[in-house]
């Protein structure tokens, strides 16, 4: 489901530059078509059609188009969004904005046709560092980072968020990195949930974790010297892990009218 932290960030979508959005030959139809070929979505619920048209634009809140509370047939409707938001996920950049005229922080972007951004919050006190083989390159238009595992390349816009990716040189916690950095509350995190998300931190193991990484004990006597250190993938970043961005259930395994993965009729 489209997701919105709360706070001075808010989540935008877009869909990639090389998208084009057009009617297709059945009637209501809309044919995406991109470097990886053509998605077809038939007979779309008004919501749909909608964002889908904002999102060739540019990046956009989608929170805006969220039904009121007691609207039920608005949420079909926005469950109907969910569920092709995830099927095309390959095809959407996804940015981190916050609330100040000065421009997003970062955004991924799918380079693969199995890109799936599960966007979830990392744990406050569990060590993460980004991925052996990472590399950053610094381009007219930011910094991008790039990972050979990952399905997303992640464009940094600000410097706020290459302050978090400096932190990520080592091993350290989501809560050690919000309390070193001079930003709002909760924006560290929400760099970090996104960049996890792309696929861009590993999960560390280790026999001992610092209180502070950027405070070394002597090596000798071992005070804060890391130790059988291991990276494994962070949930976020895991293909096909079940978050708080994913589309809900259908109920009783069920979806409503028109949710299909491109088809209008509803399931038997």
């Amino acid at each position: 489901m489209p997701d919105e932290a709360g706070g001075p960030t808010v989540d935008l979508w877009s869909l990639a530059e090389d998208v084009v959005v057009e009617p297709g030959d059945l009637e209501g139809e809309l044919v995406l078509s991109g470097r990886w070929g053509t998605e077809r979505v038939t007979a779309p619920r008004p919501v749909v059609e909608e964002a889908l048209r904002r999102m060739e634009l540019g990046p956009v809140l989608l929170a805006n188009l969220a039904p009121r509370a007691d609207d039920a047939a608005g949420r079909d409707d926005w469950y109907c969004l969910s569920l092709h938001l995830e099927r095309l996920s390959h095809l959407i950049v996804r940015t981190l904005g916050i609330d100040d005229l000065a421009g997003p922080l970062l955004s991924a972007m799918p380079v693969s046709p199995v890109a799936r951004f599960a966007l979830a919050r990392l744990p406050g006190r569990r060590p993460v560092r980004l991925p052996s083989g990472a590399s950053l390159t610094v381009g007219r238009d930011g910094v991008s980072v790039q990972s050979p595992g990952s399905s997303y390349r992640v464009l940094v816009h600000r410097p706020e968020a290459v302050w978090v990716l400096g932190r990520l040189a080592w091993p350290v916690t989501p809560d050690q990195v919000s309390a070193a950095l001079a930003l709002p509350a909760g924006v560290a995190e929400r760099i970090m949930d996104y960049l996890a998300a792309a696929g861009m931190t590993a999960a560390v193991e280790e026999e001992r974790v610092p209180s502070s990484v950027f405070r070394r004990g002597d090596a000798g006597s071992g005070g804060g010297r890391l130790t059988a250190a291991r990276e494994t993938p962070t949930e976020a970043g895991r293909p096909g892990a079940v978050t708080a961005a994913s589309p809900p259930p259908g109920r009783c395994g069920s979806r409503p009218p028109g949710c299909g993965p491109g088809a209008s009729s509803p399931p038997s």
